[in-house]
């Protein structure tokens, strides 16, 4: 009997050119994995989570693909302090050689500002190709964790949900004839820029040395450097699936501080739906 070898960790001869790779086999290959992922966390199998996350952090085909996430959309064309761009086949390939931890230190941020709509402008801090590329492979590790345990009803950053499914649910919520009479809505000052780094390397199931290194590793402004002390920067691959994994188990507290009897009567009714850092709670005293 005899068995075939595959090793997603070296370069196989026909995936050395970039128009010769076969996405649909690539994105099976990382889907499977993300998907052991994802059962390990619900068997409780943490040291097994953290293997299957070594694995396809180091996979070949992951880093093929995180290469091709942040050269295939609209900020491929806006490069980074170092002002490097992938355009052609031959960097992006030379790009996924690059993709290491041993010796990989992310260089500082390129601070712009974006106009709102209120008149103000909001800070957006633009990582280099390399350091997208790094954070939009962990995120491949990541994303299993977060979607498993994940608020029932986060709309925000999430794989296969929108605005029009946080909308749907706020009708669902609303449209019966019992449906909650006291409407708020909640947004989080500067939430982005505000969490806590401790907090997030204390709780965020991934390498924690490649997250520290991302955290700190300051923006550049103006011909200065800065450090930053805390939250996660607006702009990065990985900052919104890490705000949303600090957020979850917000629609838990809301519901458990609701009292459980109201002047005798059965439990207050609550519902929460979140959209990134907005969210809206809902409660019916029945």
């Amino acid at each position: 009997m005899t068995a075939t070898k595959r090793s997603a960790g070296a370069p196989t001869s026909k995936y050395r050119k970039w128009n010769s790779i076969n996405w649909k086999e690539v994105n099976i290959f990382v889907r499977r994995l993300q998907m052991r992922i994802s059962k390990a966390v619900k068997e409780k199998k943490y040291g097994k989570v953290q293997s299957l996350q070594w694995l396809l952090t180091k996979s070949y085909y992951a880093k093929l693909l995180a290469v091709k996430r942040v050269t295939s959309n609209k900020g491929k064309r806006t490069a980074g302090v170092d002002g490097v761009k992938w355009s052609t086949s031959k960097d992006k390939i030379k790009a996924v050689i690059t993709l290491k931890r041993k010796g990989y230190n992310p260089k500082p941020l390129r601070r712009i500002y974006i106009p709102k709509r209120n008149g103000k402008k909001r800070p957006l801090s633009i990582p280099s190709m390399t350091d997208r590329a790094m954070q939009a492979l962990y995120k491949f590790a990541l994303e299993p964790i977060a979607e498993t345990n994940a608020d029932p009803n986060s709309y925000g950053f999430r794989q296969y949900r929108r605005c029009a499914d946080a909308i749907g649910q706020c009708y669902i919520s609303l449209a019966k004839r019992y449906s909650p009479v006291w409407i708020l809505e909640a947004d989080i000052k500067a939430c982005f820029d505000e969490i806590s780094h401790p907090w997030m390397l204390d709780n965020i199931p991934m390498d924690k040395v490649i997250l520290r290194k991302w955290l700190k590793c300051g923006f550049e402004e103006g011909g200065n450097l800065y450090p930053s002390g805390k939250g996660t920067p607006q702009g990065g691959v990985a900052s919104p699936t890490l705000a949303n994994m600090v957020l979850d188990g917000l629609e838990a507290a809301i519901k458990a501080s609701a009292p459980k009897r109201v002047h005798g009567r059965i439990r207050s009714k609550i519902n929460v739906i979140r959209y990134a850092d907005d969210c809206v709670p809902r409660a019916h005293f029945i």
